[in-house]
């Protein structure tokens, strides 16, 4: 685990975006089980974290037609809470950064680290766009 004052200026960048910072898997199973549409962020201290997901995360929050809740929870800090957003994301294997989108309990979008590298926010806010425009 990471210390918190090391994590709390990233949490914070999602919270103050409007996003709900889960830390027990009953949070998430509340979250994400509901019915409606919810996106989830696993946050990560990695550097595409910052420079590319958490950017477009936040971009993509701020679109009109947007998921009906948004939250997170940080790799690396909430083991049992980052294990259950996980496990609802299979068969996709564990990757922080990663973004989900779930409707009405199920995934039906997601983008992996792999998608994240590299890639600039603008492009990775735009798969989520067009995610939420297909799904909320």
């Amino acid at each position: 685990m990471y210390p918190e004052y090391l994590v709390a200026p990233m949490r914070q960048e999602l919270t103050n975006a409007g996003f709900e910072d889960l830390r027990t898997a009953d949070d998430v199973n509340t979250a994400i089980k509901a019915d409606g549409t919810v996106f989830v962020m696993v946050n990560s201290v990695c550097g595409c974290a910052a420079a590319n997901a958490r950017p477009a995360a936040k971009i993509a929050s701020q679109q009109d037609k947007r998921p009906d809740k948004f939250v997170t929870v940080f790799a690396g800090m909430e083991k049992e809470a980052v294990d259950q957003a996980r496990s609802l994301m299979l068969p996709y294997p564990p990757s922080s950064p990663s973004m989900a989108l779930f409707k009405d309990g199920k995934l039906v979008h997601i983008i992996e680290r792999h998608q994240i590298e590299g890639r600039p926010a603008q492009m990775i806010a735009d798969n989520l766009i067009q995610a939420f425009e297909q799904y909320c």
